[in-house]
């Protein structure tokens, strides 16, 4: 124990424990070890599902005593703070009018606990320097995994898991995708930076790393879901950053590009053309029904959605609401699931209309968080309309790798996005 030497008998007294806790926390090691911690979280997401969720826990244990809880407790007043805490309330209250069974309502309360790690990384990273850390993390992560995709697509015997796709060395291809569609279109603001400012290898470094993302996606793996975010990115990029004229020759080379795309990959070919194979014989062929899955699935969940409206019929209550509609003699019309491959139906049919406003809510709240100018407001842009697009397709805020992606994109760029838009505001003072 450290000693202070007395003022008046110039004996050494003890130092209140209290005293050297606060002295280590104001001394910014907690606050390093966040960062650290943080961008370790990034970098492990493509490649584990246990890693990140130990990283959080330890991530929580780092950033706790450095929060100023007066402030933290005035920021809860934004929407973009509150919302996903009353996500979990309402998640918490739905177990008790669900006609689920109470281990599937526990379970469905996971997807929407991990919503309120939002607000601490919106908080931590608003007063954190180091937030393009972590951007870097995924990003390099991500490259590498895309480097492992060819090698593995060459020779299968470098899997790290035993995936079912070809060229895909862990989880699945439709992670692989959104993660590499997340990258390349953050990728694309700095591109242009670069080039306008006349840094020629460094917009050569950005192109190349795109390049590899998207002919990963052409001719290695990609999801249809990822294939309908391109687009509506694409778009996104133009409007926000491009003059008329410049939008004009970006969409015509994405139309030319798509076009050499198309002629060139048979893969890409092949899943375009397998939806209408797979809605077709999707009754008579179950594993080939991806197509006529989530139409069956959408049916079931509006029919469930029109039984209760208002509030929905309680947490976890979509495995017994596909039970009760399990008619008929085909596989598909028999089939059980939890999963309604759609976002809005999955909070409708548990938690009806208030849990539809609910998510929309939040999704426009953080939309708002990123109105303004900036790398960091351009990287939460794409993270946030990424989530909506794919949510068409998938319950991709439910599910565990594309929801983590939500929540680290939107938590650390929003938080950059906060401290930039204070900045300008007290340079703007007299």
């Amino acid at each position: 124990m450290t000693a202070t030497p007395s003022a008046w008998s110039g004996v050494a007294e003890p130092r209140p424990v209290d005293a050297r806790w606060q002295a280590w926390r104001s001394s910014g090691a907690l606050l390093s070890a966040a960062d650290v911690l943080a961008a370790l979280m990034a970098a492990s997401l493509p490649w584990s599902t246990t890693a990140p969720s130990i990283l959080v826990g330890l991530w929580l244990l780092a950033v706790t005593p450095t929060i100023d809880w007066r402030d933290y407790a005035r920021s809860l007043a934004r929407p973009a703070f509150a919302l996903p805490f009353a996500f979990l309330l309402l998640a918490l209250v739905g177990t008790l009018w669900s006609d689920g069974a109470w281990p599937d309502r526990l379970h469905a309360i996971k997807p929407i606990a991990k919503l309120v790690l939002i607000p601490p990384l919106l908080y931590h990273f608003s007063r954190s320097q180091r937030g393009f850390w972590v951007c870097l993390a995924f990003l390099a992560s991500c490259a590498l995994l895309a480097v492992l995709s060819w090698i593995v697509l060459l020779d299968p015997a470098w899997k790290i898991t035993a995936t079912v796709s070809a060229g895909v060395p862990v989880k699945n291809y439709i992670d692989q995708s959104q993660e590499f569609t997340l990258c390349a279109f953050a990728l694309a603001l700095p591109a242009l930076i670069f080039w306008r400012g006349g840094s020629r290898i460094a917009t050569v470094a950005c192109l190349a790393l795109i390049l590899l993302f998207a002919t990963n996606m052409v001719f290695v793996a990609s999801a249809r879901t990822a294939l309908l975010c391109i687009p509506v990115l694409l778009l996104l990029f133009a409007w926000r950053h491009l003059s008329r004229r410049a939008a004009l020759v970006l969409l015509a080379g994405a139309v030319a590009a798509s076009a050499l795309a198309w002629t060139t990959s048979s893969y890409l070919r092949q899943r375009i053309t397998d939806i209408a194979v797979e809605y077709r014989h999707g009754h008579e062929d179950i594993s080939h029904a991806s197509t006529a899955q989530r139409l069956t699935y959408w049916r079931k969940s509006a029919s469930a959605f029109l039984e209760a409206p208002w509030i929905g019929h309680g947490t976890g209550s979509i495995k017994r609401q596909f039970e009760r509609a399990a008619t008929g003699t085909s596989s598909l019309d028999t089939e059980i699931v939890n999963n309604p491959h759609n976002q809005t139906l999955n909070f409708a049919v548990q938690w009806g209309l208030l849990g539809v406003v609910l998510l929309y809510a939040m999704w426009i709240a953080h939309l708002r968080l990123f109105s303004g100018a900036g790398l960091a407001a351009w990287i939460g842009l794409v993270v946030v309309v990424q989530n909506i697009t794919s949510s068409l397709l998938n319950s991709h805020l439910s599910d565990f790798h594309e929801g983590w992606m939500y929540v680290l994109g939107v938590g650390v760029a929003g938080g950059m996005a906060l401290r930039a838009g204070a900045a300008r505001g007290i340079s703007r003072q007299p």
